[in-house]
């Protein structure tokens, strides 16, 4: 059995989905420690009940994590020893966490990790594109044109890319991913991964939209996005272009008119230039 450190905070991975996937290592901790601080404490009671774990729950959410830290932090030096997790899957990746555990790491109290699932990791093992290097980009901003702008500056990370997205804004993220990024980008979307309805859908970025479109009977879940990176050539040549926008962008020329001037310069599609016009433009703003 896992033997817990007192004045130590535990971030424990649960399960993304199927139950069985938490631990027997991060059952042992949360059955030990003096306290469980959890982003929703009506959901994580039912899994502690599942698991047969009775620990005192603390709400530490978006909202309340500054002050929340504070009184953990003093229960920590006070001797304590505590865990933290999330609603599913690995605490802090895009979930609350970060402030918690740089106030502890500041004040030299020990942070362990207890590793489990993470649907960031899960997904990528199965999408079948290039994972030697990747960025995870997390949830995408809920207002469209602050998505697209992100996108765009995005268009040429060579990387392959993984993002979060909910069931109600999926077919404007994939369709704002089609605009950004072209659409002969490979992607695949996975939902309720080890859940019982568990799906994967690979293709371009539009058969992907498409498909979704057609069946909102599968517009269901949590969906993660993994996303091919550019090529390297076409990165390489965009860069290239980057002293004339540079130029352009000082006369304070229109976006849409500097694509047009890049394109013809450097005999380019207009649409493969546009990102990068307004990625710079956004940069330098």
């Amino acid at each position: 059995m896992q033997t817990i450190e007192k004045g130590t905070l535990y971030i424990v991975a649960t399960p993304i989905g199927n139950l069985g996937d938490i631990s027997q290592r991060a059952i042992d901790v949360l059955s030990q420690v003096d306290w469980v601080a959890a982003e929703d404490t009506r959901h994580s009671q039912k899994l502690l009940q599942h698991l047969g774990v009775q620990a005192k729950l603390i709400s530490l959410h978006d909202h309340n994590e500054k002050m929340r830290s504070e009184d953990l932090l003093v229960r920590l030096q006070a001797g304590e020893a505590g865990a933290l997790i999330s609603d599913a899957g690995t605490p802090l990746i895009s979930d609350p966490g970060y402030h918690l555990v740089k106030t502890l790491r500041d004040q030299n109290v020990m942070v362990r990790p207890i590793p489990g699932a993470s649907a960031m990791i899960s997904a990528l093992s199965v999408a079948g594109l290039p994972t030697d290097r990747f960025s995870f980009e997390g949830f995408l901003p809920a207002k469209s044109q602050k998505r697209l702008t992100q996108l765009q500056a995005l268009a040429l990370e060579t990387r392959t890319m993984v993002l979060y997205e909910s069931p109600h804004r999926i077919l404007e993220s994939l369709a704002a991913l089609v605009e950004a990024l072209g659409s002969e980008r490979a992607m695949m979307a996975g939902r309720e991964m080890t859940k019982q309805f568990e799906q994967f859908v690979s293709g371009t970025i539009p058969e992907v939209l498409d498909y979704f479109a057609s069946h909102p009977d599968k517009v269901r879940g949590e969906f993660v996005l993994v996303v091919a990176g550019a090529p390297e050539q076409q990165a390489a040549e965009a860069s290239e272009w980057d002293g004339l926008i540079t130029i352009l962008l000082a006369q304070s020329l229109p976006v849409k008119q500097i694509s047009e001037i890049v394109a013809d310069y450097y005999q380019v599609k207009k649409n493969a230039v546009y990102p990068r016009v307004q990625a710079l433009k956004e940069a330098n703003t």
